[in-house]
């Protein structure tokens, strides 16, 4: 039999930076709806589920053809939210979807969960692209990530990886291997449920990235090729841009 995969969204009221921000209208329609019209395109999925702990997105996520979950308001990450939505539910494979990126490429849905679909060898798969500029490298705030040749993660960081020795101060990415991550994951649900039930590991408290305790659990997380990542929204001021990108679409 086929693995059942579901995509769910973890979206909650209380933003730090921009409360509702599912909510927000993007032109005419608000954002969750955008996320889910283009979950909705991909072809690998038999569900998608908003898993949110306000009944306003709840019902925004019903209008936009997607089953709400609701969880608990005090879950410590996205990621618990989704494992959360998971109980008493059916599902093998969970791809689990950011909920601020509604110019998301169906395509890299379907591309991490047929990763684990087709291949019982992985436990998690997620998507990284190449790093385009010197400030990207060397920014905090770019997450970098370093593969085996099987495509399989062998470490993120917000530093930059590899490190190039005896380059210039600022040096430039090099083509093919310096490689920026985009968090869209996949999780085979055995996996996740054991990722959610361990403490915050020493890496990931010290890099403050997730992923890391998924790694030093021993996870063969692979890492799928993906196009320029899209535009998410953090602030207000976001929303201009995606509006004019959404408005240069056929």
């Amino acid at each position: 039999m086929s693995p059942r995969i579901v995509g769910v969204i973890p979206s909650r009221w209380g933003s730090t930076r921009f409360p509702g921000k599912s909510l927000a209208p993007i032109a005419g329609r608000p954002l969750l709806a955008r996320v889910i019209d283009r979950v909705r395109l991909a072809t690998r999925l038999d569900a998608v589920w908003v898993a949110t702990d306000d009944e306003r997105i709840a019902a925004a996520a019903r209008d936009a053809g997607a089953e709400p979950v609701m969880t608990p308001s005090d879950l410590p990450s996205g990621t618990d939210r989704v494992a959360y939505a998971l109980r008493g539910r059916e599902a093998d494979i969970v791809v689990n979807i950011q909920g601020d990126e509604p110019l998301l490429d169906p395509a890299a849905v379907d591309n991490v969960a047929a990763a684990l679909a087709d291949d019982p060898a992985w436990d998690m798969a997620t998507a990284a692209t190449p790093v385009e500029s010197a400030d990207d490298l060397h920014s905090p705030d770019v997450v970098k990530v370093v593969r085996a040749a099987d495509g399989a993660a062998l470490y993120f960081s917000r530093s930059v990886i590899p490190y190039v020795r005896g380059a210039a101060p600022g040096f430039p990415p090099t083509p093919g291997v310096h490689l920026r991550h985009i968090g869209l994951y996949a999780y085979r649900r055995t996996f996740l449920e054991r990722l959610v039930a361990t403490p915050p590991s020493p890496l990931e408290q010290l890099e403050k990235l997730e992923q890391l305790r998924a790694l030093q659990l021993g996870c063969r997380m692979k890492v799928l090729d993906a196009p320029t990542p899209s535009l998410g929204v953090d602030t207000p001021s976001d929303i201009p841009r995606i509006e004019a990108l959404l408005a240069a679409q056929p």
